[in-house]
């Protein structure tokens, strides 16, 4: 072969392996064409904590797709929500998540209903670049909205000042981008399976005329962020986490999945497309600990996150652990 041959032949190889990582980065459907003949069958807790929050919470889920309307940019709303949402006065938390590129929340429906079985109302705008965090705000809003209307089924039954945001991949982004633009009403996030900024701005915009890639995150100056990778994620083992670009100040935990890719997280439970080993079973346990400990307070939920004696920071099941966590 000549040598301009060869050069030819090593840009094909370059092209071809940047398509697929962007493939991967863009997330969920770009990569659900081919159905695995059989599902994984996923990881079972291997810590008392996370067995607690693996279990579905107390609550029978209800869910409303596509009925309620609009985003900012004219997206539906998909709502997951406890059917007794209200009783005894209890006022539930809002979550609000952030679909991968090319993905939509019916993709996340056992994750989300998991998070709604334990007393959270959880919105998803049916949108596929999330990126901004703009129309997860939108959702926060929307359920506000409800919490005032009298003819609606949330009325009077939210915690409006306990909200959450959650995201996979550019979700993820879009969940620490909301955090830095809500001056203070998103309280809490979590990211899951995110781009590093490296392979993020490596790749062609996620959205058109916008830099999603660039978080103002000196502007997180309040709340908490949990990190969630995946040891066999080429999206999140690309380059530093996010977690060290967070203000020190800032309370923030950080591990990855042994194992999981990049679409575990999608799983039903186990795995029903291609970028999944496991399933979504690795992450019920402490995501939703997170969001119960960030969000309502609990006090069992937060030992798995304290620096050094945290059960998640010594789980055999979990890699790169860090908290600056202290009490």
């Amino acid at each position: 072969m000549s040598d301009r041959s060869k050069t030819s032949a090593r840009r094909l190889r370059s092209r071809r392996v940047h398509a697929f990582a962007a493939a991967i980065a863009l997330s969920g459907a770009a990569m659900s064409a081919a159905i695995p003949a059989q599902a994984a069958p996923g990881l079972q807790p291997a810590g008392a904590i996370e067995a607690t929050y693996f279990q579905a919470g107390p609550h029978s889920v209800e869910k409303r797709a596509g009925t309620d309307c609009c985003s900012s940019t004219g997206e539906s709303f998909d709502i997951w929500y406890p059917a007794d949402l209200g009783a005894n006065g209890a006022k539930a938390s809002i979550i609000t998540w952030g679909d991968g590129t090319l993905a939509h929340p019916r993709e996340y429906d056992y994750l989300l209903a998991h998070l709604a079985s334990w007393g959270f109302v959880v919105i998803a705008p049916d949108l596929t670049s999330t990126g901004t965090g703009d129309q997860m705000l939108d959702g926060v809003n929307y359920l506000i909205q409800q919490n005032a209307d009298p003819e609606s089924v949330f009325h009077g039954k939210l915690d409006t000042k306990s909200v959450g945001a959650m995201g996979h991949s550019q979700g993820g982004l879009g969940t620490l981008n909301a955090m830095a633009t809500s001056n203070g009403l998103v309280k809490t996030g979590v990211t899951l399976e995110t781009p590093s900024l490296s392979l993020c701005t490596s790749l062609p915009a996620l959205i058109p005329g916008k830099d999603v890639c660039h978080i103002p995150l000196a502007d997180i100056s309040s709340g908490s962020v949990l990190v969630i990778g995946g040891t066999a994620d080429p999206v999140t083992t690309s380059g530093p986490s996010r977690y060290d670009d967070l203000p020190a100040g800032l309370p923030k935990a950080r591990a990855s999945l042994i194992n999981a890719s990049h679409n575990d997280i999608q799983g039903q439970p186990g795995c029903t497309n291609l970028g999944c080993n496991d399933g979504v079973n690795g992450y019920l346990g402490y995501v939703t600990a997170w969001m119960m400990d960030q969000l309502r307070g609990d006090s069992q939920a937060h030992g798995a996150f304290v620096s050094g004696t945290g059960e998640l920071m010594h789980n055999n099941h979990w890699a790169d652990t860090a908290s600056n966590i202290t009490n």
